[in-house]
């Protein structure tokens, strides 16, 4: 007598059972996805507001010694380029104001930018962003913007440190 021996339990995976698992990873990339993109381009704003201490420290420090707000880059002692990953520069403007420009990075095929104005109080300086489009530069999304940075329609200025700041140009004070 022949013996026919029958291997149970190695019979693999079906074909349904396959496309089953694809679709499954189909769907949770296609929700992972954009949550991953709002994430990485919140961090390239916040890798702007970081570069912008330094600045923030040398306007501080110029108001301290001279009493007054510096306008430039070199008028702050800065070097003439500061940028990074996904900032494309950082410059001191009018009345110690600190422009933030973002590259594509941020949103593609536009130029954003944030603003940082000094604000003098009782002899120290409070800082405040806005977002805005303004210098041809594009609005950044409220979504993308640090809790430090958070901008609220309530919180709208007609001006900070005597720039001004009109409609859509929403100000914040910055809590960090």
């Amino acid at each position: 007598m022949i013996a026919v021996s029958r291997r149970i339990g190695s019979r693999g995976f079906t074909l349904i059972e396959l496309m089953i698992v694809v679709a499954i990873i189909g769907i949770l990339s296609a929700i992972a996805y954009p949550s991953y993109q709002n994430y990485t381009k919140r961090a390239h704003v916040a890798e702007g507001l970081v570069l912008a201490q330094a600045a923030k420290v040398a306007v501080s420090e110029y108001y301290a010694t001279k009493g007054t707000l510096p306008s430039s880059n070199a008028e702050a002692g800065l070097p003439a380029s500061i940028t990074g990953n996904a900032v494309t520069g950082i410059t001191v403007g009018p009345a110690g104001e600190i422009q933030i420009a973002y590259g594509t990075q941020v949103d593609a095929g536009a130029n954003n930018m944030i603003r940082l104005f000094p604000n003098v109080e009782d002899g120290s300086l409070e800082w405040y962003c806005a977002r805005g489009g303004f210098l041809g530069k594009s609005e950044i999304s409220a979504n993308y913007l640090p809790s430090s940075c958070n901008l609220k329609e309530s919180q709208s200025a007609a001006s900070v440190g005597g720039v001004p700041i009109s409609g859509k140009y929403q100000a914040a004070k910055v809590t960090k």
